[in-house]
């Protein structure tokens, strides 16, 4: 079982990535609670909690963006070196952030929801306001339409900027037509395999 092994092991971390709307949240919360009823020492670390208490009042700015991204990677080697599993939720659309958490934590793979963007739009609309502005995608495709710009939206993966994906990712999951419970115990037999 992927939680006894893991529990016994040291620190690692694994970053779910993907377009907003993919179900990274979702996922990782639903990984970290089978991870933890088998016993392992794991933290859910979810970008947008976490930027709240960075940028108590975010501006999403390209500089805030890449110091937010710098402590969210530091957070995660901090937990690494105490010995914690880390569950890295956020989208960090360029590979090159990815890679810097790569080459800063010892053990580390990356699981990345592949989904259409249609399917995250419609994912992305139906999701309440809460920790990220609710609408990004329409909002930004009006400001792409019509200029109009939306108080405290800042650029949009997927609409003003691609999402790169790394070929090289250890764990691909089917964001479109896997259920919750299938993605997950997908993401288990991973981590199982990656530990053996």
């Amino acid at each position: 079982m992927p939680g006894s092994s893991l529990a016994r092991r040291g620190g690692w971390a694994v970053w779910f990535t993907g377009l907003p709307g993919c179900g990274k949240s979702t996922l990782a919360k639903a990984v970290c609670r089978a991870l933890e009823e088998r016993g392992a020492l794991v933290v859910h670390l979810e970008m947008d909690a976490r930027r709240k208490n960075y940028f108590p009042n975010p501006t999403y700015s390209l500089e805030e963006r890449n110091q937010a991204y710098d402590r969210f990677i530091q957070d995660a080697s901090d937990l690494v070196d105490q010995g914690h599993g880390v569950l890295m939720d956020a989208t960090a659309h360029r590979l090159a952030v990815r890679g810097a958490a790569r080459n800063r934590i010892r053990r580390f793979a990356e699981v990345f929801i592949r989904c259409p963007l249609d399917v995250a739009m419609a994912r992305e609309r139906e999701r309440p306001e809460g920790l990220v502005m609710a609408g990004l995608y329409e909002k930004a495709l009006d400001r792409r339409r019509t200029g109009r710009e939306h108080p405290g939206l800042g650029q949009v993966i997927g609409v003003d900027v691609p999402f790169e994906e790394n070929p090289g990712a250890e764990c691909v999951v089917d964001g479109a037509a896997l259920t919750i419970d299938q993605a997950r115990d997908h993401v288990l037999r991973f981590l199982e395999n990656w530990w053996e």
